[in-house]
């Protein structure tokens, strides 16, 4: 099955060797890779608390989506990686402003680490309509 690579200067660069995002062709789904704070211009990691974290991680998401030439609309499933889920809360009113009635299904997780130290992380699926 074919598969197509995507990508966007408007989200950071991989920081190793993996793809924002790969769309699965002829099929309909799309995975994203995990998102981090990261502004795409500089690299350099963006906020210091869990809201403005919250919401570049969600901007650059975003980015990579409208890649693919869909909306948030087509996420289906988001896995949140947390390094405090005290934070959980917080990280909601941002994610619910990005996703609204409809959210897609989602897994939260506290982990140990997360690359550049940052607070949270996430990735999706995406349904894409076949083109």
């Amino acid at each position: 099955m074919p598969r197509k690579i995507i990508s966007t200067k408007k989200a950071p660069a991989a920081l190793g060797p993996y793809s924002q995002a790969v769309h699965i062709a002829p099929g309909r789904l799309m995975f994203t890779a995990g998102q981090v704070p990261l502004d795409p211009r500089t690299g350099e990691v963006v906020g210091d608390s869990i809201e403005d974290q919250t919401r570049q991680v969600l901007e650059n998401l975003k980015a990579i989506v409208e890649a693919a030439g869909v909306t948030m609309e087509q996420v289906i499933k988001t896995t949140v990686f947390m390094n405090d889920l005290n934070d959980f809360t917080r990280m909601n009113i941002i994610y619910e402003s990005y996703f609204g009635a409809q959210p897609p299904a989602r897994s939260t997780v506290e982990v140990a680490r997360l690359p550049k130290d940052v607070m949270v992380e996430i990735e999706a699926v995406v349904q894409v309509p076949e083109q």
